[in-house]
């Protein structure tokens, strides 16, 4: 059963008071709260919700660095288990009329709602992470080359099995995650001749689970290495820790993705195991739309992510992957070839 904090208890509660003044008041969409001063940005999340060591927890810190420096009072939504497409834009439409902006959905699945929201609150800048089919006048799409970092996630994978056997794990069957398993298997194959890719994936669809089960993603892990893997990476959100404790269960690597998971607290247990993570900058992201409200200049249309502008790499935290220079020279030679275009990496 998931997990439904006191603060989400709170928010529910005040979304629905909102909405009542608001179908009790004015006609008008856009509510005089959006004229008043910006309470700051306000992060709708994607499933795991926060806590999930990975993607939600990244948009986390971009709203507590916007706070810290722009003095916000900003807010996040944790999603509902069965929600539909009409709670997110209910959920999102709330934010705006409570004045909080930008508002920001955390993951593809808020596309459609962003979409519909963005229309009633001209006034308010939003912001969907993972997905550039938007196309409003008040929306930025703040998307990621996955497949460069997932590229370099295979480099690394290719020079540290032992048996030629790699894993990878995606939480859903859907285009964004086959990006990560095109360049890592890519990455692999060019490192290294005669290694094996599996590749899974745990669900067909969000709804069953398959970012937010880490149970689902220790079992995948443990198939994967009966079948001989000894690295494994996982683009799984929350249930990529079952990915890693599989991994740390049986002395073999994984690699984390999109925040440095070495570093998280809830996997400090692990992290031994964890060779090195496939980033992408949602923090970086989050706050600098965030800034550029705060500005005056919102940012808008496509902003794109990529190791030449930094929004994606792979994480040097663990000692036995910063110092293997065999390593870091290949990662190094690859990232140059993919920054000046002689390696162009598959999304698909």
């Amino acid at each position: 059963m998931r997990r439904v904090s006191r603060i989400t208890i709170a928010g529910v509660a005040t979304a629905a008071l909102a909405l009542t003044a608001s179908a009790c008041g004015s006609s008008s969409s856009e509510s005089s709260g959006s004229d008043s001063k910006n309470l700051g940005l306000a992060l709708a999340y994607d499933v795991g919700g926060k806590g999930d060591q990975s993607f939600n927890d990244a948009a986390t810190a971009g709203l507590d660095k916007a706070d810290k420096e722009f003095g916000y009072k900003s807010t996040a939504v944790e999603p509902q288990d069965g929600e539909s497409e009409a709670d997110k834009v209910q959920r999102l439409e709330t934010l705006a009329k409570q004045g909080y902006n930008p508002v920001i959905g955390v993951g593809f699945a808020y596309a459609p709602a962003v979409k519909e929201a963005a229309v009633k609150f001209p006034k308010t800048t939003f912001g969907i992470v993972d997905d550039e089919q938007t196309k409003a006048d008040n929306v930025a799409d703040l998307v990621f080359s996955e497949e460069q970092a997932s590229y370099l996630a295979g480099v690394a994978a290719a020079l540290s099995t032992k048996s030629n056997t790699v894993g990878f794990i995606g939480g859903v069957d859907v285009p964004l995650i086959h990006k990560f398993a095109a360049g890592y298997k890519q990455g692999v194959e060019d490192t290294k001749k005669g290694v094996t890719v599996k590749v899974q994936y745990l669900t067909e669809t969000a709804a069953e689970g398959g970012f937010s089960s880490p149970d689902k993603g220790e079992s995948a892990a443990e198939g994967q290495i009966d079948d001989g893997a000894d690295v494994v990476y996982a683009a799984a959100g929350l249930s990529g820790q079952g990915v890693i404790k599989a991994a740390n269960a049986n002395k073999i690597w994984a690699i984390g993705v999109d925040s440095d998971q070495y570093k998280q607290d809830a996997l400090k247990a692990y992290k031994s195991s964890i060779l090195t993570s496939a980033m992408k900058n949602v923090e970086g992201a989050v706050y600098e739309l965030a800034k550029s409200v705060h500005d005056g200049k919102p940012e808008t249309g496509v902003v794109r992510g990529s190791l030449s502008n930094g929004g994606v790499s792979v994480s040097n935290s663990n000692p036995e992957f910063a110092n293997n220079a065999k390593i870091q020279d290949a990662i190094k030679k690859a990232s140059e070839g993919i920054k000046d275009g002689t390696i162009t990496v598959k999304t698909s």
